[in-house]
């Protein structure tokens, strides 16, 4: 996994989409940011609400990335519109402290806000999502929720819910969504490289004594 685009899930800066150029089903995206164009490269990955865009072009005000159809149809990209805010990170360095949890930014679905509700300092959130996918979703495991690192604290046969803390709803988007609102959710990518090695699901190969001696894990 090392090869590949990596985030953490911690928000390092909210944006604001400044220029939104759409072909039939694709789209380029220009959004003003501050902190995270310090040591901006042509080429580098943003974490974009949960969504791995590269950076084609940038300024010192903003930066650029195409949208392929893809991701158009499987995120909540589309729905943004200029004047829009978003959450964004940076790709992980291997120097860096991993303070959430490995994010891909790739999406697995959208899924809706069911409902919230206060619980002292904290912040409920209630989440529907397809239901393939809630095999992923663990109690106490991890999710990505518009890019951010989330523990999650209950999950039954149609949904889950997270508690998000006060230091979360400060430097996220996450209480500017109600219910009904639409999210980009991306499941914990350790399950499913796991999901893929049980047995039957890896053409034959199974997650035996034999296999793990044979990929050096013991």
């Amino acid at each position: 996994m090392v090869n590949e685009i990596m985030f953490t899930g911690i928000i390092e800066e909210i944006g604001t989409i400044r220029e939104i150029r759409l072909s039939s089903t694709s789209a380029q995206l220009t959004i003003a940011a501050r902190d995270i164009l310090s040591d901006m490269k042509v080429g580098d990955s943003i974490n974009t609400d949960g969504v791995c865009l590269t950076v084609t072009s940038f300024t010192t005000v903003s930066f650029t990335a195409d949208v392929m159809p893809e991701t158009m149809k499987r995120s909540g990209l589309s729905a943004l519109r200029p004047g829009s805010r978003v959450n964004l990170e940076r790709a992980l360095r291997l120097s860096d402290r991993l303070g959430g949890h490995l994010v891909s930014g790739h999406i697995d679905d959208t899924g809706n806000i069911l409902k919230t509700w206060k619980d002292e300092n904290a912040i409920w959130f209630s989440f529907s999502i397809e239901k393939h996918l809630l095999k992923y979703i663990v109690e106490k495991g991890s999710v990505a929720i518009d890019g951010i690192s989330l523990t999650v604290a209950r999950v039954d046969d149609h949904s889950f819910d997270v508690s998000v803390i006060p230091h979360t709803q400060l430097v996220t988007l996450i209480l500017a969504k109600s219910p009904g609102n639409m999210v980009n959710i991306e499941c914990d990518l350790i399950a499913k490289y796991i999901e893929k090695l049980l047995p039957g699901n890896n053409e034959g190969k199974k997650l035996d004594m034999k296999f793990l001696t044979q990929q050096g894990f013991i």
